[in-house]
């Protein structure tokens, strides 16, 4: 079992910074793809930004070159740097995880989400 913990939303300025953090625990041995999605109101839930176990990492078109995520493998944790926001980055944030158990069995996990407003 794994429980993501996830945490930076708030109100911004657009313009302004936000760092998001999620922090994985449990039962996880091996993390093969940890980032965050997206959904806002009547709109499907897309991909933000990923980071492979690896460090490789993945960016959608509309957030690449302002956000980056890194990570902290010795804790499981990863960071999402959001920089130059606009109002169209407002949505729930929700944090993934893809990894492996002791068996070397998939799993996926969801953060609860945290909410990023971009307004003046």
């Amino acid at each position: 079992q794994v429980q993501l913990l996830e945490s930076g939303g708030g109100l911004v300025q657009p313009g302004g910074s936000l760092t998001l953090s999620c922090a994985a625990s449990g039962s996880i041995v091996s993390i093969d793809d940890m980032g965050w999605y997206r959904q806002s109101p009547g709109k499907e839930r897309e991909l933000v930004a990923t980071i492979t176990g690896g460090g490789i990492p993945t960016y959608a078109d509309s957030v690449r070159g302002r956000f980056t995520i890194s990570g902290d493998s010795a804790k499981n944790t990863a960071f999402l740097r959001m920089n130059s926001l606009k109002p169209e980055d407002t949505a729930v944030y929700y944090c993934n995880l893809e990894g492996r158990d002791s068996t070397w069995r998939r799993m996926n996990y969801w953060g609860q989400g945290t909410l990023v407003t971009v307004s003046s």
